[in-house]
């Protein structure tokens, strides 16, 4: 009995640690602001000091952003060429949901990070 325990609480905080940290490799799918249409792609997330780099590949268009959060949370500002704007992530277990509008947008899209 003493053992199961013990792999349960090692379990526990096993998953705990990993859905804490946003850094590591993700499929992306999304829907565009305004009812747009879906697209997939990758993201990954790497920490910079108390920042994040995190890198979508959507359609064979790069987007680069910077990130701050905690195990909570992650808000991205990210460019591509001349587009900018802002994404904001809730924690999912081990994956990652948010919004994310252009700059000057007036409409959100959705997108949802999973774990590769």
């Amino acid at each position: 009995m003493r053992l199961i325990c013990t792999m349960a609480a090692l379990a526990m905080s096993a998953t705990a640690a990993f859905a804490a940290d946003p850094v590591g490799q993700y499929t992306v799918e999304g829907k565009n602001p305004g009812g747009g249409s879906a697209y997939t792609g990758t993201v990954s997330v790497e920490q910079t000091g108390e920042t994040y780099r995190v890198v979508w590949v959507v359609g064979g268009t790069r987007y680069i952003g910077t990130g701050i959060g905690n195990k909570d949370f992650i808000s991205v500002s990210y460019t591509s060429g001349n587009s900018t704007g802002l994404a904001l992530y809730g924690a999912d277990g081990g994956n990652w949901a948010g919004i994310w509008t252009y700059a000057n947008g007036r409409e959100v899209g959705a997108e949802r990070w999973k774990r590769q």
